[in-house]
């Protein structure tokens, strides 16, 4: 195969990139909004906690089938 082969079907791989809304991330003069950003921040922040919890709880789930079942 030939550089020009690989090269194009690397570029076929490669995943889409989502552009942002230009409403959404800056405003028309080329600010960058701080509401948006510490709204981001937190819903980052949400995720985080939510998924901490899910295996937080699975954790403790699986301590307590494993209790059981060396309990008998």
């Amino acid at each position: 195969m030939s550089s020009e082969k690989v090269i194009s079907t690397e570029l076929n791989d490669l995943p889409l990139l989502k552009t942002p809304n230009k409403s959404e991330e800056v405003s028309s003069h080329r600010r960058v909004n701080i509401n948006i950003l510490l709204n981001r921040a937190r819903k980052e922040k949400e995720k985080e906690t939510r998924t901490n919890l899910v295996f937080a709880g699975l954790t403790v789930s699986l301590m307590l089938i494993v209790g059981l079942i060396l309990s008998f």
